[in-house]
């Protein structure tokens, strides 16, 4: 089994516990971090003492912000090796969490954004707590929702999972609950005594998240729903744009200005995304396709851009290339999106 300081792997009773272990930096996943999670959970896959598996992270700022952006960013700058290979070594294992035989325990703890949500939602089990902050927020550094959230955003209820990619917004857990993001939600001061029950007891995970289980109280999204679904029921971003103009509410004023502030891009990359994995015959060919995306993208001016604005010099003012909606070509995307030689591209582990 690999082992890296920054993932903690063992067998507790009958639990195998991976344990993020990067607090400096959220937890954000680095390519030995992806390899440590994958070899463990290989291991305890035709393990017979292993009846569950539990994902949490060490400290209490949050699950897991995402991926070395950093790293995704020079490397895109250069031979694009080091991204490719995190890309292809991290989606590996979202779909051997997918696919995993055994019940899965994640704790959406705190934040939880891009890679940490391809680690949770694949988990039967989320748990989530008044800490929690989960979001997609790629279209901002001109990336796009990927660790499988080409298949699991277009299943949320209505056009949540679209308003989430193309926004970037952060929601907090009586809404990952009412969108089934979250399964459960439990106080973080009961964590440990949840986590202790089920390592005692695995079989009885659903007693102990009954037993367990709090109110998160009322959902705020749930008073925009409607305008969600009627607004970004579009056959194109362009014509979300002009719903949200011709509406005139505020809330879809505040939805035109958060649009506006992302890499056109992205926005358009994210929308095709999502239309293909909504119909995607599985999870590996959603992972496929989402690797090429990644692939291409790191190269590309909008994500260079994005990580100096946003990350490196934080003046949070990029400057898209292209700068417009109607500049995004279907070319442009097309080249993005088109098959890589069958020798690069993505497959699921044996």
């Amino acid at each position: 089994m690999t082992q890296t300081q920054d993932i903690l792997a063992r067998k507790e009773g009958a639990v195998g516990r991976v344990t993020l272990n990067r607090p400096k930096a959220l937890h954000a996943l680095t390519t030995d971090m992806c390899r440590a999670m994958t070899d463990a959970l290989l291991a305890w896959r035709e393990d017979p003492d292993v009846a569950l598996v539990m994902l949490d992270h060490a400290g209490e700022r949050g699950f897991c912000a995402g991926g070395d952006i950093r790293m995704l960013a020079e490397s895109g700058a250069g031979d694009g090796f080091a991204a490719r290979e995190f890309f292809f070594t991290e989606y590996r294992l979202n779909h051997l969490l997918f696919e995993y035989p055994k019940p899965v325990m994640a704790f959406m703890d705190g934040v939880t954004m891009g890679g940490g949500v391809g680690l949770s939602l694949p988990a039967l089990y989320r748990v989530a707590t008044e800490r929690t902050t989960f979001a997609m927020p790629e279209t901002g550094i001109g990336l796009f929702p990927d660790v499988g959230g080409g298949w699991h955003l277009p299943r949320l209820p209505g056009r949540s999972g679209l308003w989430l990619a193309l926004t970037g917004a952060r929601i907090k857990a009586a809404d990952c609950e009412m969108l089934g993001i979250a399964t459960d939600y439990v106080e973080s001061s009961q964590l440990d005594a949840l986590k202790a029950a089920v390592i005692a007891d695995p079989a009885a995970v659903e007693t102990h998240l009954t037993t367990f289980e709090a109110d998160p109280g009322r959902p705020p999204l749930a008073a925009h729903r409607d305008e969600m679904d009627r607004l970004f029921d579009k056959e194109s971003v362009e014509a979300i744009f002009e719903a949200l103009e011709r509406d005139g509410g505020a809330w879809a004023q505040e939805q035109l200005g958060v649009l506006k502030s992302k890499s056109p891009q992205t926005l358009k990359v994210a929308f095709r995304q999502l239309a293909l994995g909504a119909e995607a015959a599985s999870f590996a060919e959603n992972m496929e396709l989402e690797y090429r995306i990644g692939a291409r993208v790191v190269a590309r001016h909008d994500f260079q851009e994005g990580v100096r604005a946003v990350i490196v010099d934080k003046d949070n003012a990029p400057r898209w290339d292209p700068p417009t909606l109607q500049a995004v070509s279907e070319a442009m995307l097309d080249e993005i999106f088109a098959p890589l030689p069958s020798a690069q591209a993505w497959r699921p582990l044996p």
